[in-house]
């Protein structure tokens, strides 16, 4: 597994630095990015804007999966129980779930699930998404609000389920490609800090 230092590290340099797996520098001053195909596996010319979305040869389900992994190895880390990544929720046997926008095949998995986050044998879901900053749906609007728009469309389609048929809590890990997290990702981060802090007997701003 991954410790907690390297955890700490990473996700002070990787992911709050940049996107996953990229060169956070390049991201964030416009700088052509090195090491990247001139034509993008898919065929088209591949730029900044086109490997942060393409789903055939760019860099979407990279950056997902490591945060995803990287995440579920800091639960374990901070003595979670019962970490899983890509459980099945169960199927529903009859409930009803108010939101049209709800997730009701009986094959849905999130992310990761953990139990002990927010206390001890309670169970959280998570499912992460990193969005491109730079695509026009996102970059017209202000980062919070961008932030604040993925996560509630992630709340739309799982929370109802997961409170209502999982009996557990729901938590939607959203950042951006040039490392800005939403305010549900950096309360569920700091709740890991004071995890680790506690197990290994360090202050949480070390561990922060």
């Amino acid at each position: 597994g991954i410790n907690a230092e390297y955890g700490k590290q990473w996700y002070q340099r990787r992911v709050r630095g940049g996107v996953v797996g990229l060169h956070g520098t390049e991201l964030r001053y416009g700088f052509e990015l090195e090491g990247v195909p001139h034509i993008c596996p898919c065929g088209k010319t591949n730029s900044m804007e086109h490997s942060l979305s393409c789903a055939k040869g760019g860099f979407v389900y990279m950056r997902h999966n490591q945060l995803r992994d990287l995440t579920a190895n800091l639960c374990h880390e901070a003595g979670c129980k019962d970490v899983t990544v890509e459980p099945r929720l169960l199927p529903l046997t009859g409930e009803t779930l108010k939101l049209k926008s709800a997730n009701t095949a009986n094959d849905a998995r999130l992310d990761v699930s953990a139990r002990g986050v927010w206390s001890p044998g309670d169970k959280t879901f998570l499912d992460f998404r990193v969005f491109n900053s730079l695509a026009p749906t996102n970059a017209s609007l202000p980062l919070e609000r961008a932030l604040l728009k993925h996560e509630d469309e992630k709340k739309r389609v799982y929370n109802e389920r997961v409170l209502e048929v999982e009996k557990s809590t729901f938590s939607p890990v959203v950042c951006s490609t040039l490392g800005a997290f939403g305010e549900e990702a950096i309360k569920f981060y700091r709740q890991i800090a004071v995890l680790l802090a506690n197990k290994t007997g360090q202050t949480y701003q070390t561990t922060i």
